[in-house]
C-alpha cells in the first residue's frame, strides 16, 4: 500500500469513527425533515413562498424588517439580515429576485426565539432582495433594492 493510498483510507476511517461516536449514523439523516429542492429551484419571490406552503399571496408588512445594504461593492458577499415583528412567526425566507435561484436561505424558528436572523448572500447583479415571514397560513414580506458593482456570481 502506498502512503498516499494508506492516508486517504485512514482519513475515511476515522472520519466514519468520529461520527459514529458522535452519534452520527445514516439512520438519523433519513429521519431529518426533507430538502424542499422545489423552493430552492424556484425562480421568483412568488413561486418561492408557494412552495414553502403559501396558498395565497404574501402581503407586504411593516413589521419584517429587512437589513441589506443599498449599495453592495462585492456581489460574491453581501450581508442580509431580516427580523419579524410578527407574532408567531414560525419561519424566515430570504429571496433574491434576479439569481438563478431566487431562494438563498430558509430558517426555522423554534417557538419562543427571537425571529431575527443574517447571513452573507451571493448576488450575480443589482436586484430586489425580499424577506419573507411565515406566520401560521400566512406569508408576509419586505423589500428593499440592492445594487451591485462587482457581480459575485461569475461577473
Amino acid at each position: 500500500m502506498e502512503r498516499r493510498q494508506f492516508l486517504a483510507t485512514g482519513s475515511g476511517a476515522t472520519a466514519l469513527t468520529l461520527a459514529a461516536s458522535a452519534g452520527l449514523a445514516p439512520a438519523h439523516a433519513q429521519t431529518a425533515p426533507a430538502w424542499n429542492k422545489l423552493a430552492f429551484d424556484s425562480k421568483s419571490m412568488a413561486e418561492a413562498a408557494k412552495a414553502l406552503g403559501a396558498t395565497g399571496a404574501p402581503v407586504e408588512s411593516k413589521d419584517l424588517i429587512l437589513q441589506a445594504p443599498e449599495i453592495a461593492e462585492n456581489g460574491s458577499v453581501v450581508r442580509v439580515g431580516a427580523q419579524s415583528k410578527i407574532a408567531g412567526t414560525t419561519q424566515l425566507a430570504l429571496v433574491v429576485e434576479k439569481n438563478p435561484n431566487a431562494l438563498a436561505a430558509v430558517f426555522d424558528i423554534p417557538e419562543g426565539t427571537d425571529p431575527n436572523v443574517s447571513t452573507n448572500l451571493k448576488m450575480g447583479q443589482s436586484s430586489n432582495v425580499y424577506a419573507l415571514a411565515k406566520v401560521g397560513d400566512k406569508f408576509f414580506y419586505a423589500v428593499k433594492e440592492v445594487k451591485v458593482t462587482l457581480g459575485g456570481c461569475g461577473g
